[in-house]
């Protein structure tokens, strides 16, 4: 597995998990494997409706999708922590490698910047974990509307599932991280995109600077091999320049990258939580 610490602004960070071993046979996949896949197969199909409420449906999710806030997506593409992948990791079968880019993020500020994406939004996952949970028993008379099914139910358990498996994603590193599993892997091809195609790191008057835009997703993306890098890049660079366009939006407490990385130390504790991305969740 590789994790890879990208740097969208001068203070904030996307946090992507490159599965190299991915179980591809259905008899080895779990029961709530099968169900994602199951559920990704009937939204594809979905999408490919002109017309009708199965479109609208798709049309509205794909709304609200890109509004979870790009960390909760970070934390849910590393995978949860099974009896085998520990085994696997304890006993050297599995490497895990931290790739970032060493002139936007020092060596130093690595593994701390690694270690707040992984707690600084827990307990808020956990909150609405329980809040979903508590949503979808009330939500089970609107199974009553014929045709159209218990819409409001199944996005309450997909949120569920989403807390759920950025709480997953978060153990698995806070653990990898405390058993010194993590290899910290300063990456050539990052160095050169983002000398080539980001901004310079600096900041301005105090002021967040964006790294990235969306002329860069593809090139990323293409450079790195990742295809699936390229919607987790574009919906994360969206919600940075959205946030800084509203001026009552708070600036984010963690010092991701950049500039701001030198003048504060994000190996201390976890900093609170950032309020402003708890109201952008849905």
């Amino acid at each position: 597995m590789r994790l890879y610490l990208l740097p969208l602004s001068t203070r904030r960070t996307l946090l992507y998990a490159q599965r190299l071993n991915v179980v591809t046979a259905s008899q080895d996949r779990g029961y709530l494997d099968r169900g994602t896949v199951w559920a990704a197969k009937t939204w594809a199909s979905w999408e490919k409706q002109d017309s009708g409420w199965k479109r609208k449906v798709v049309d509205y999710g794909n709304y609200a999708f890109r509004r979870i806030p790009y960390q909760e997506w970070g934390l849910k593409s590393v995978p949860p922590l099974s009896t085998r992948r520990r085994a696997d990791e304890l006993g050297g079968r599995e490497k895990v490698e931290l790739c970032y880019p060493s002139t936007v993020i020092p060596h130093a500020k690595a593994e701390g910047i690694l270690r707040t994406l992984a707690t600084e939004r827990q307990s808020m996952h956990r909150q609405k974990l329980i809040w979903c949970c508590i949503g979808m028993p009330i939500s089970i008379p609107f199974a009553l509307v014929p045709v159209i099914p218990n819409l409001p139910f199944f996005y309450l358990l997909y949120r569920a599932w989403s807390h759920w498996r950025a709480i997953a994603g978060g153990k698995h590193i806070q653990w990898l991280l405390e058993k010194k599993l993590v290899k910290p892997a300063p990456t050539k091809i990052l160095d050169d995109l983002y000398a080539s195609h980001a901004a310079t790191p600096e900041e301005t008057h105090n002021k967040e600077q964006t790294l990235l835009t969306q002329k860069e997703v593809q090139t990323f993306s293409s450079n790195l091999d990742i295809p699936a890098l390229e919607i987790e890049l574009e919906r994360a660079i969206w919600q940075v320049e959205q946030s800084l366009k509203d001026p009552n939006q708070e600036t984010p407490n963690d010092t991701a990258a950049g500039a701001g990385a030198e003048k504060s130390d994000t190996t201390a504790s976890p900093p609170p939580e950032n309020k402003s991305d708890k109201k952008k969740d849905q």
